[in-house]
């Protein structure tokens, strides 16, 4: 292939990619359909805790004991507004980013959801090889990703990090 068609090719597929990103970016960093005001909306309580971690600081990477806590709880239980068809990752972006907390998710396109890799820059394994973030929506610990879980209004959503894979929050 000639040089200037390869540039060409190039070119075309950094445009294309360059599209999809702002795309992506529109629809998930706005926080997903709730950027549309005309849609109903209701209200949940949100809540983010490492209360595991005090109990195994042992096991904690040594460079993030700063980043816990004293008590815990990187954002106590907040009301929050969504909207119609927003999920509990829709939630937790725009929440984050609204205070200021550092948030990192992967899309894990073989389960259609988003996976929570790190909120407070505190990531999976960093308090042993069990340890990782999970969510619970009024009581309970959906089997699926936190993307296909639909809110309800009054629903009580409470992320955290467990250190032993659930057993111990």
């Amino acid at each position: 292939m000639k040089t200037g068609k390869k540039l060409a090719l190039t070119a075309l597929a950094l445009a294309a990619a360059a599209a999809l990103a702002f795309l992506l970016w529109r629809f998930v960093g706005a926080g997903g359909p709730s950027a549309d005001p005309g849609r109903e909306a209701g209200t949940c309580t949100l809540s983010i805790d490492c209360v595991a971690i005090l109990d195994h600081r042992e096991d904690l990477d040594p460079d993030k004991a700063e980043l816990v806590p004293e008590d815990g709880w990187i954002l106590p239980e907040t009301r929050v507004t969504f909207y119609e068809g927003e999920s509990v990752f829709h939630v937790l972006l725009r929440e984050m980013k609204k205070a200021g907390i550092h948030m990192e998710f992967a899309d894990t396109p073989m389960y259609n959801s988003a996976y929570i890799e790190g909120i407070g820059n505190l990531y999976e394994f960093d308090c042993g090889q069990l340890s990782g973030w999970m969510y619970s929506v009024n009581g309970w610990y959906p089997n699926y990703g936190c993307s296909r879980y639909q809110l309800r209004d009054g629903d009580v959503v409470e992320w955290r990090y467990t250190c032993n894979l659930g057993v111990d929050i």
